[in-house]
């Protein structure tokens, strides 16, 4: 398992992953019309420097990282174009961008830049959660992100601790998802 930058010929590879991940449920329908656009195409298309793939042995995107460095610019962007391309009905969406929208502006002064990762799930038990972590924090670093929000819907306590176990601590807990923080750049007083 490699990480590595997200290239062009990804696309359909991380599309189908936001997709999976976003309601397997739905997986089967949504594929039919490939011209369904999922907030995974949409940070890519605004964003593909700051994006990443976990990568299988055969080069094949499984899992894909993205960090919008400047939340607000990018929820400004999102809700004023991202909205108008889905349907009313797509409420995924639409939930993930308000709820993150709250809690990043919580947070914002110490964590400025938002976190968004998808794994295949067939890939979580892996072995790759370590060596992801160690290449985010990595590659944030030597970005100069100052700091970011991490939002996931594990809230049982195996997950709460991996997450800490990297350095990121709980910043809040809702009924739907946990957002944890790390901080990547010592601040001079």
């Amino acid at each position: 398992m490699i990480i590595r930058p997200y290239k062009e010929t990804d696309r359909e590879a991380v599309h189908n992953i936001c997709l999976y991940c976003d309601g397997p449920e739905n997986y089967s329908e949504s594929t039919k019309n490939f011209l369904f656009s999922t907030y995974c195409d949409y940070y890519i298309e605004k964003e593909p420097f700051n994006c990443f793939v976990a990568a299988d042995e055969n080069d094949r995107a499984v899992g894909y990282i993205i960090c919008a460095e400047n939340f607000d610019k990018f929820i400004k962007t999102f809700k004023e174009e991202y909205f108008t391309r889905i349907p009313e009905e797509d409420t995924v969406s639409r939930f993930y961008a308000s709820t993150s929208t709250v809690v990043q502006k919580k947070f914002k002064e110490d964590y400025p830049a938002h976190l968004h990762i998808d794994i295949l799930y067939d890939y979580h038990r892996m072995g790759l959660g370590r060596k992801l972590m160690y290449a985010l924090i990595s590659h944030l670093k030597k970005k100069g992100i100052k700091g970011v929000v991490l939002e996931v819907s594990s809230q049982n306590e195996k997950g709460i601790n991996f997450y800490k176990k990297y350095g990121f601590r709980l910043l809040e807990e809702t009924p739907d998802s946990l957002a944890f923080g790390i901080k990547l750049q010592e601040t001079s007083k």
